[in-house]
């Protein structure tokens, strides 16, 4: 059998790993992307000299950000990291 070469991930399985990570008990959390951008001029077809003018857009951050409404990016962090039960006097 072959080795697995990549794994692929949900939003919200990304949002629940990062919730883990931060020790986040409360709120809904969801994924947050910063893009960057700058251009440059590309070769249109290997082997020619056309270039063209083109856009450049690399991912700069991946974190997790708070959301007022849940949606198809948001994870309820009280239900997949509950904090641990507190102990009575």
């Amino acid at each position: 059998m072959a080795e697995a070469q990549n794994y692929t991930f949900s939003f919200q399985e990304i949002a629940e790993a990062l919730i883990k990570k931060q020790k986040i008990h409360q709120g809904l959390w969801g994924i947050y992307v910063e893009f960057g951008l700058s251009a440059g001029n590309l070769g249109k077809e290997p082997g020619t000299k056309d270039v063209v003018p083109a856009a450049i857009v690399p991912i700069v951050k991946i974190g997790i950000q708070k959301f007022k409404e849940e949606n198809n990016l948001t994870v309820n962090a009280s239900k997949v990291n509950p904090g641990k039960p507190k102990k009575g006097k």
